[in-house]
């Protein structure tokens, strides 16, 4: 969008805060850049300059905005509706690949060369791999020295720097001040390891449907709903964390308890994941709104998200435990093989005891051990196989067409597993489950085509939201997944 420089004039005279995180304006006379919805003045057309990431701004020797904070704005949407090879890459370098495996790390599991993926993004978005994790260890530095107490050094080496002079001028280059000025202005807090943040989002948000499915499919011991918090466990790089999500019509209000803060941004970003945070309500609405049978659906309670998961892995097993059993049951069985393979953690603030129990630990389980079906052993032991082989991979950054073969070819992997998986823990906008009987049911009362075939071809208009228009037809229907959990302890 940011080659539309018409458009993107307008966007920011209005002060159009839809287009946060869509692109970046630098000012020639400040030296700064902004968000589009920036409260001051808005500068004269001749002097704004129009940047597709805040990498890309900052390369270009511009300051990040002490008002409105561009760097902390909602990710574009762009990288989480596209299949190609930028999008995969930004999938993956918000989710921490360059900084623990670096470049040819990102390279590998994208399976291009470097150069490649250097030349691509440079192309489209102004800054290569590197720079755009300098620019997301900033915000993570910002982040550590305005909330926590910790010394500039321990900022520093969380943060992902190389050197606290590394540290310092970078921080100086970005926000054009001193960490120290930045900890002034700040509210820090004294207990180690835990981190209370927002989490911004494009208005509007609906909760109900987000927070309830995360909390009526709660697995015990992994994740709870309590006080009003949706909290989980969260298995990271270098160690895990426990996290709290809280929404506000603002923002998500998060708690994050860490065992090693380096973990800062892939908490965050897999936090913003999960919960669908850098879609753009407005444009999925509107679409859908074209169809008169799903308008008042949408118009009712608009700005639905996808839920999605802080784990593919974990997800793609859960499916399979999910399979032709209650919500009830699948939960059942969910917790029956984290208290066997999970890894015990403490949790102070609440009732959380492990972590879901990582690939490798599921490959050495007994299948005799499944209280289920022989015929869904197999497609589970299968399916953690393919996984710990690496002949299966499922990432945020995984091509989506790809897997969705690789699983059908797995045994017990018919098409709802398989949308669900792609839906929920890769991501795809547009995954669809026509055979869903929650979904049959909401076409049956509204007057659509209720076969999957004739619900599949009716859905065409809806592309590319079909997984929206999904949850609005589960919206429908009187179940615990479509609404907020009483307030008290699961």
């Amino acid at each position: 969008m940011h080659e539309d420089f018409d458009r993107c004039v307008r966007a920011v005279q209005g002060k159009d805060a839809r287009f946060d995180g869509w692109f970046f304006t630098a000012v020639l006379t400040t030296g700064i850049y902004c968000r589009p919805s920036c409260p001051v003045v808005p500068p004269k057309v001749e002097n704004m300059r129009f940047y597709p990431s805040a990498a890309a701004a900052q390369q270009a020797g511009f300051r990040a905005c002490k008002r409105c904070r561009p760097d902390a704005s909602p990710g574009s949407p762009e990288w989480n509706q596209r299949a190609d090879l930028t999008a995969r890459a930004m999938r993956l370098i918000a989710d921490g690949v360059v900084d623990t495996d670096g470049v040819p790390g990102l390279a590998a599991r994208l399976g291009y060369s470097v150069r490649q993926i250097e030349r691509q993004l440079r192309a489209e978005l102004g800054a290569g791999p590197l720079a755009l994790a300098r620019a997301q260890r900033a915000q993570t530095a910002r982040v550590l020295i305005e909330t926590t107490e910790l010394p500039m050094t321990e900022v520093s080496a969380a943060a992902g720097f190389a050197s606290i002079r590394a540290f310092n001028d970078t921080v100086r280059e970005v926000f054009a001040t001193s960490p120290t000025e930045l900890r002034r202005r700040g509210k820090p807090h004294g207990t180690p390891g835990v981190l209370d943040l927002r989490l911004p989002f494009r208005a509007p948000l609906n909760p109900d449907n987000l927070f309830g499915h995360l909390a009526a499919t709660a697995v015990p011991g992994v994740e709870e709903w309590r006080d009003g918090r949706y909290r989980r466990t969260m298995r990271l790089p270098r160690g895990h964390a426990v996290v709290a999500l809280r929404p506000t019509p603002e923002h998500i209000d998060c708690r994050l308890s860490l065992t090693d803060l380096r973990d800062l941004p892939v908490a965050i970003s897999r936090c913003r994941w999960l919960l669908d945070l850098d879609a753009d309500p407005v444009a999925v609405d509107d679409l859908l709104c074209e169809d008169p049978m799903m308008a008042p659906l949408v118009r009712k309670a608009p700005g639905r998200r996808v839920p999605r998961t802080v784990d593919p892995p974990e997800f793609a097993v859960r499916a399979v435990l999910g399979q032709q059993v209650s919500t009830a049951a699948a939960r059942t069985h969910a917790s029956r093989l984290v208290v066997a393979h999970g890894r015990p953690i403490e949790d102070p603030g609440g009732g959380l005891t492990h972590l879901f129990p990582s690939v490798a630990a599921l490959a050495e389980l007994d299948p005799m051990a499944l209280a289920m079906p022989q015929s869904r052993r197999t497609t589970m032991t299968t399916l953690v196989g393919a996984l710990a082989s690496g002949e299966l991979s499922l990432s945020v950054g995984s091509d989506w067409e790809q897997v969705r073969a690789q699983l059908s070819a797995l045994p017990g992997f018919g098409p709802w597993t398989v949308e669900s998986i792609v839906m929920r823990a890769l991501g795809d906008p547009d995954a669809f489950l026509p055979s869903d009987l929650g979904i049959r049911y909401a076409a049956r009362d509204l007057g659509l085509p209720t076969t999957p075939g004739a619900l599949t071809k009716h859905s065409a208009a809806w592309r590319p939201w079909r997984a929206y228009a999904v949850q609005y037809l589960w919206a429908t229907g009187d179940h615990a997944i479509n609404r907020l959990p009483d307030q008290r302890v699961e």
